[in-house]
Parts: structure tokens; sequence; C-alpha cells
């Protein structure tokens, strides 16, 4: 089941009065529900107690409970009242869905009032394809009262009407010896059903903190006009995002004509802004905060895209429920796919995720600059706060100036003071991203190491190697080409020509590590892993056998003599680990050329992609 925290519900403190008691509210040895005097034994008291204690025990969500049913109780109470159903049954709607509209349960009950839908189309809903009303607050709430009633009408005792709620009429009436028709007074045991003690529990727990107005109010508007969403979203100045969020019972987006129709109109503060207050810890009171921006769509000037991901950008005085709310999304998402809590105070000018950020960057690496944190790397490239504190073998968010981080892979456990092999990033808050530099930097021989070692085009070429590596005679190819043949490579540049050998294998010494390894041949280290498979977790052991050279690039017969030029065009499958800024440094081409050949839209890549690369 997928609990969604609505939206515009939650309030910027996370203390509730019952919080400056410093403890949960005590079951009393007498209560009243539904004009019933319970008288509750010391047996079910403990028991009752530590459903209270559980549902008290996370401030953050007993406030979302409180908050959503401050908004919901008003219209369950208008609705039971004119159904004659007591009004304390309106705490049984959060023990069966916690008020969530969408709400699912493993026997495919569904909606605020878990109804399945036999027994709602029975007590007068409409469930199919385009309307599904168990979603509808007003709707299912009546349904509701209907159905309470009607359990009530075989015992003539609310508590035994709320247990057959749970079980069925028929089940209570084989298990209840004695229904106490009309009775006054009962008493609660430890042998009352589950399902009783549980909602006096909830009744417990929520009664003092869900008095007086929620900070967001919701009118109801009638229709018995084929209208829709957007059309009701235009008429009542309302964004269209919101209206959805608080009517998902519209499935099709056009609300039908063949009945009257009640839909849920949020109601924000004057001048379209969401005035939120805030509850302080040390007296509870509550004060009022006009902070915020009215509710809008995200425009252009207000989003950036990072690792390919849309963000929105705080603006000042913005809390975190207001800015989910000119998302569009759910603020319990919002505060999932930005690693942070409630609590947390946005800062203005800060990109915040509209969507799940990735598992990895389109970089390697970043080089922690002077005043950042773990999550404010998180941000800036769009990778999740837990991966990067896995590969990079961190507990918490500090990190120091000048540390590099892995951003794409596990760092090994004996890089964490190594400067890595390959460019590292570091992101200026003010620049944009150079789509068309080669990530290749490091050339596989350098102009300086050139120019010390060419000889004229009218001397002979030599070949400067202990033992013979090659068995035939290179022919020098077309000019400004890069002609490889086993581990031989040709450059020609200004005329002038140079082959240097490259070794194809290393085989590990006592003490190497992949860092170093890398380093004196000249290659990636995250080249050696996925060249090699090796898992980076288990490292690499003396007298290992470590390829240095991508044998899928190979391609050349070496029994040709002649020299064989790369094919055109090379298909690579992506392995794990590599991202499309590891991809285009193998391949000495440009993310942007990746991109164009690829028709990709962002940076993301997954294990097994087929790229499409052209040899230059």
């Amino acid at each position: 089941m997928k609990v969604e925290n609505v939206f515009w519900l939650v309030v910027i403190g996370i203390s509730l009065s019952f919080t400056v008691t410093a403890q949960p509210p005590q079951v009393p040895h007498k209560m009243q529900f539904a004009g019933i005097t319970l008288t509750i034994r010391d047996d079910a008291r403990r028991e009752i107690q530590k459903d209270v204690d559980a549902l008290t025990l996370s401030p953050k969500h007993f406030t979302i409970k409180a908050e959503r049913a401050k908004t919901y109780f008003p219209i369950i109470e208008k609705i039971f009242e004119e159904e004659h159903v007591p009004v304390d049954f309106k705490y049984l709607v959060l023990q069966e869905s916690a008020l969530i509209p969408d709400a699912v349960s493993p026997s495919n009950a569904v909606g605020f009032w878990q109804f399945k839908d036999f027994t709602a189309i029975e007590m007068g809903l409409r469930v199919d394809k385009q309307i599904d009303e168990r979603m509808n607050i007003a709707s299912a709430s009546r349904g509701a009262a209907k159905y309470i009633k009607k359990n009530n009408f075989y015992f003539n005792n609310w508590v035994y009407a709320l247990q057959a709620y749970q079980m069925g009429a028929g089940a209570v009436l084989k298990s209840v010896k004695d229904s106490e028709s009309g009775a006054s007074h009962m008493e609660i045991t430890s042998n009352t059903y589950w399902y009783v003690k549980k909602f006096l529990a909830h009744k417990v727990a929520f009664e003092d903190a869900v008095s007086g107005p929620g900070q967001l109010q919701i009118s109801t508007y009638i229709t018995s006009t084929k209208k829709s969403l957007a059309d009701i979203a235009t008429e009542n100045s309302l964004d269209e995002a919101s209206l959805r969020t608080y009517n998902k019972w519209v499935k099709s987006d056009i609300i039908p004509d063949d009945r009257a129709y009640v839909v849920l109109i949020p109601k924000p503060g004057d001048g379209g802004e969401i005035k939120l207050h805030v509850y302080t810890a040390s007296t509870g009171v509550v004060k009022p905060s006009t902070a915020g921006t009215p509710i809008n769509r995200i425009n252009a000037s207000q989003a950036v895209k990072i690792n390919g991901l849309v963000t929105i950008i705080a603006l000042e005085g913005e809390t975190s429920t207001q800015l989910a709310a000119r998302a569009g999304i759910e603020l319990s998402d919002f505060l999932l796919w930005n690693d942070i809590s409630i609590s947390d105070q946005v800062k203005k000018g800060q990109p915040y995720f509209v969507r799940k950020k990735r598992a990895r960057a389109s970089e390697a690496y970043h080089k922690v600059m002077p005043g950042e944190d773990l999550w404010m790397i998180s941000q800036q490239h769009g990778v999740q706060l837990k991966k990067l504190r896995r590969y990079n073998r961190l507990e918490g968010n500090t990190v120091t100036p000048g540390e590099t981080l892995w951003l794409t892979a596990k760092r090994p456990k004996d890089a964490r003071n190594i400067e890595p092999v390959g460019e590292l990033v570091e992101v200026e808050h003010d620049e944009t991203f150079n789509w068309t530099a080669n990530p290749q930097s490091e050339s596989v021989i350098v102009e300086k190491k050139v120019e010390e070692t060419v000889a004229q085009v009218e001397k002979p070429v030599e070949i400067p190697v202990a033992a013979p590596v090659l068995q035939d005679t290179l022919k020098i190819g077309k000019p400004e080409e890069v002609i490889s043949k086993n581990n031989a490579e040709l450059i020609q540049k200004d005329s002038v020509f140079s082959i240097t050998v490259k070794k194809t294998q290393h085989i590990v010494q006592a003490g190497e590590t992949l860092y170093s390894i890398a380093k004196q041949n000249e290659v990636g280290v995250m080249d050696l892993v996925n060249w090699n498979g090796l898992n980076l977790q288990e490292g690499i052991k003396p007298g290992q056998v470590l390829k240095l050279v991508d044998s899928q690039v190979v391609t050349a017969d070496t029994k040709d003599p002649e020299v064989v030029q790369q094919p055109k065009e090379i298909i690579h499958e992506v392995k794990s680990t590599e991202t499309l800024y590891s991809v285009a440094r193998k391949y000495g081409v440009t993310i942007k050329e990746l991109m164009d050949w690829n028709g990709k839209k962002d940076f993301s890549v997954s294990v097994g992609d087929k790229l499409r690369i052209i040899r230059k």
C-alpha cells in the first residue's frame, strides 16, 4: 500500500500540545463513547495504553494525522449528524485509513473508510473506471454512516455496531451471547474484541489534538453537470494539481452528469496564499505565518534541470509545504525525494527535486568546497543521499573541504585519501554545464611526450621497446588519424609521427592498489574495474592479472600485416558502475555526442543499455 501524506496539511513545527506535557495522553478508567459510559478494566487499560503510546510515538507522523483530521472532520461530523450517527465514530476513519484517500488494504478495501467494491455499491457509492467514490470524503462518509446504522439495527448497541464494521454483523451475532441492547453502561476488558480496543486508543490519542480549526480548510462544490476538474479549477481560481490531490475519486478527469457529486475545494488564505500556523514546543501557542507565494505551476524561471531531473527553486520565505504545493506533488514525496524532514528549513535559491533523485551522478567525482556538506552535494548532482554515503563509506553528512567524493561507484577501502584518476568535478553555482567539453582530458600520449620522441617523416620509424611486440611492419595511414593495432598506437601531428607501445596486461604486486596501477599505466580506475569485471569491495590480490585495455574495442585481425582501421561505429553495452561520463571518456568523445547519437535527453544510463558510438 502506498501511503501518501496530503500536502498543505503538515505544520512547520512538529510539536502539538501533547509534546509539551512530554508524555502521551493516558487512558482513563471511564470514558464516553456514543452515549455509552465505558468502564475500562486495568488489563484492557494497559493494552489500550500501548496502542496510544505507539500512535503518539512520532510527533511528526502524529501531527500529520491530526492536521488531516482537523481538515476533514467538519465534513464527517456534518454528515454523521444528518444521518443520526454518533460523531464519535469519526475517529474510526483514522483507524481505517489515516485519512488517506487512496489507501488500499491487502484485502483490496479502498479509500477513506476502506470499503470493498461490492459493499460500497450496496451503500450507494459509484465504483467504476471513471469514478470511485470510496476516495471522496463526503460520499464515503455518508456510505460509512449508512453501514454503521445498518449494523446497529441488529444490536441497538453502538459498541457492537463498531465491532461489526470490521467483522460483519453476522459474525458478531454468532460471537456475542448478550448484545446488551440499549445499554448505557459497558465494561471493556482484555476479552473485548481487539478492533474495539484499537478504536478507543485512537479516540484517546487524538481527541484533544484535533480540537480547533485545521490549518487548511475544505469547502464543498456540488455539481450535477458534466465538467472536468480543469474547468472547476478555472472557475474557482485554483491550481489544477492541488484540486486533483483532494479529488482522486475522479479517475478519468471528467465528472459525469448522472447525479450530483461533491467536489472538494481547498481553501487557501486571502490573496491566494496558504496561511500556515506554527506550534511552538515551549508554549503550544499557535502563531500565524503569512510567508509564502501564490500556488502556481512551475515556470521556466523557477525550474532547473540537474542530472536530467527537473528541480524547483525555493523562493524567499517558502516552506517545504508550499514548495510541494507549487510543484503539484505530495508533501511526503517532496520530503523523501529531497532527503529532508518537515522540520528542515528551506533555503532560498536552493534547487529542490520534484522527482526521485538518481542512484548515480553524470560525473564520476566531486571535490568538496568549503561550506559544503553531503546533502548539498547530493542536491548539486541529483544523487540520493544514501547512495553518496554508501559510495564514500560515510555515516553522516559531514565532509572535509578538499576531499574527493565518488559519485557513481563505491570508493575502494584504501582510497579514502587518494586522488582518483580522471577529472574532478567542482560545481560552481553560477556556471552552467559545458555540453561540448571532451571528458578525455588526459591523452594517451600528451603533446609534450610526442615532441620529445618524434622523428621526421623522412626518417625510418623506430619502435623503442626492449622486446619485439609487433611481428609485421606498420604502414602509415591517412593524415590526422589515430590507428590502433594490438598494443601499438600511431599518432600524426603536424606531419610528425611517433609510435608508443602500451602494455596490455599487468600482474598485481604486493602492496599495489587499483589507483597506483591505473596511474602507472595511464588508465582510469573505473576502466580497470570495467575491463576486468572487478568487485570494488573485494579488491585485488598479488599475482592477479589485470587487463590494461578494453578487449571489446580491439577488433583488428592480428594476422593481417596491413594496418586495420577501427570500425566507424561501435555498440557499447553499459556495465555496472558505468555512467555516460565514463563511457564518453573511454572512447574519447563528448557527452553531447553520445546523447545525440543515441537520442538521449538526460544523462541516465542503465546496466545493459546499448550505446551507439561513432569513431572519429
